[in-house]
């Protein structure tokens, strides 16, 4: 691999919308931090359109970050895929090396990651809101935590039939349902996953979560959702969208430079950057 910090390097998060993405503060704070001259932007690419992106790079550019609605239309756009990002059934990291496009996940070690961060506590059970490449990855990494069921709570069953298929897969087996999101009772798991906008959490949503006692809000923007508020105030253990950013972001960051992340740094740029849009 090149040197990084000799030659100017092109990185980027793909997406839409984008415009809110904190990745280009995660990244240009890891940059500065470890003296790499790259670049990183956000780049608005639509459904449909990120084959005509990807055709149109030039040799300087390393990484790209994808985020919706790009993540399962990129499968079929990289000449290789890692283990987890096929498992996944989704890339959210496409690393470009010597003109090869490999695709990666990223979402599922970061998401490990951010919740070990929070707690220890043992995890067998899990709720999960939404069925989208979001639920699918975090689910995952659910059960590489040894979580053995998962309930999703989804509006659509059928737009949620292929996570469903993705976490049944998982090697270590894990009995997956789903249910209607709008389903009566509360939620009986050791933890809730949170996947769907902030406009979405309702009070009556919000009110069945409260028994579990680890609440994942995989959202940062905007930040507290209801559900993180309500968790935040009950004193419940709280693994934020930002952690979940941070550790995926710093995984990706080591992948398109070949240099450890700088994790506080970056960490604590995000904090900064939603400190800023979010003021008390």
């Amino acid at each position: 691999m090149s040197d990084g910090s000799r030659q100017v390097r092109r990185c980027g998060v793909l997406g839409d919308p984008v415009a809110h993405s904190l990745s280009p503060v995660l990244h240009r704070a890891g940059y500065a931090g470890q003296g790499l001259d790259w670049t990183y932007d956000a780049h608005r690419v639509p459904a449909g359109g990120l084959e005509a992106f990807l055709d149109g790079l030039g040799e300087e550019w390393r990484g790209l970050s994808l985020t919706m609605p790009l993540k399962r239309e990129a499968l079929t756009l990289v000449d290789r895929l890692t283990d987890r990002a096929r498992l996944a059934g989704g890339v959210n990291t496409v690393v470009l090396d010597d003109g090869a496009r490999v695709g990666d996940n990223t979402d599922l070690p970061g998401a490990a990651a951010a919740i070990r961060e929070r707690t220890s506590r043992p995890l067998s059970s899990a709720a999960i809101i939404g069925g989208g490449a979001t639920a699918a990855s975090v689910g995952l990494a659910l059960v590489d935590l040894g979580v053995t069921r998962i309930e999703l709570l989804v509006r659509d069953a059928v737009r949620a039939a292929d996570t469903v298929a993705v976490l049944r897969s998982h090697p270590a087996g894990v009995d997956v349902r789903s249910a209607a999101l709008d389903g009566p009772g509360d939620l009986a798991a050791d933890l809730v996953v949170s996947t769907v906008p902030a406009a979405a959490q309702t009070a009556e949503l919000v009110a069945q979560c409260e028994a579990v006692p680890v609440v994942f809000e995989a959202l940062y923007d905007p930040w507290p959702t209801p559900l993180s508020a309500a968790a935040l105030a009950s004193g419940r253990v709280l693994v934020g969208g930002l952690d979940l950013l941070v550790h995926q972001a710093a995984l990706q960051f080591e992948l398109f430079t070949g240099v450890a992340a700088p994790l506080a740094v970056m960490r604590d740029a995000g904090e900064r950057a939603l400190a800023a849009r979010n003021p008390a």
